[in-house]
């Protein structure tokens, strides 16, 4: 939701030509992912200087970017995904896509700035969860997707 209310037209965007369609066509916010550290690393996705300029270029126009980091993360995956998080609060996104709660953590510490919003690969299916993860920190919590509408609403409440 946005802050008038209304819903967010939130876009996935697998390259830079993507992302700008996605603007010129109204959307509130695009959602990338990098080359590595999503579940989506081999498909095609967002080298760093697109990324920059990816986001650059939403900002110019309004358009928030959201950066899927929603692996599910191996103890070597920790040293490089804090790096690569220092790399992305340089570029100043404005939200991190999180699944796994190490990576949320170390995200609170690299970009303290920067929404961490929980993925829907998190499997968040009841409002305790939902709730841990606002305590937590996490702006927007992405339910899991075989949800019906009435579990949804039910979690909302």
């Amino acid at each position: 939701m946005l802050a008038n209310g209304k819903p967010e037209l939130l876009i996935p965007a697998s390259c830079l030509e993507v992302l700008k369609v996605a603007v010129a066509f109204g959307a509130d916010a695009v959602y990338i992912g990098g080359d590595v550290y999503g579940l989506r690393a081999k498909a095609k996705n967002f080298n760093h200087e697109d990324m920059a300029e990816g986001i650059r270029y939403a900002h110019s126009h309004g358009v928030r970017v959201h950066v899927t980091v929603n692996i599910l993360a191996h103890n070597d995956d920790l040293e490089g995904v804090r790096l690569y998080l220092r790399e992305l609060n340089e570029l100043q996104p404005d939200a991190l896509i999180i699944a796994d709660p190490g990576i949320f953590d170390i995200a609170g510490e690299e970009c303290p700035g920067i929404e961490r919003h929980i993925s829907t690969q998190a499997n968040n299916t009841n409002w305790a969860s939902a709730r841990f993860w606002y305590r937590q920190g996490a702006k927007r919590v992405v339910t899991a997707r075989e949800l019906s509408l009435e579990e949804i609403r039910e979690m909302r409440r």
